[in-house]
């Protein structure tokens, strides 16, 4: 399986190195901190979760999402809402 580009760009591959290059250069040093903090156990999920914020510096409607997200004004269901409705929380 493989991830459509978002707004033309290739995706970013989820390594180290891809991960680090596509972020702007004052989030890569708490990239590097985080990465250099992590144990077996934890890396993948720091690995994946700045994945996904390189991914979202990458997109141009990535500032117009993120304030939606926050505001609360993004269309769709917060997850929140959807685990009280399937009893998980």
């Amino acid at each position: 399986m493989s991830a459509a580009p978002v707004h033309g760009h290739q995706p970013i591959a989820r390594t180290q190195d891809a991960v680090a290059a596509a972020l702007p250069p004052a989030q890569r040093m708490e990239f590097y901190r985080e990465m250099g903090e992590a144990d077996d156990e934890t890396i993948g999920g720091v690995l994946r979760r700045w994945w996904l914020r390189a991914q979202l510096y990458r997109d141009p409607e990535g500032d117009r999402i993120h304030t939606a997200v926050q505001a609360g004004t993004a269309p769709g269901t917060p997850a929140s809402a959807v685990l009280r409705r399937l009893g998980a929380l």
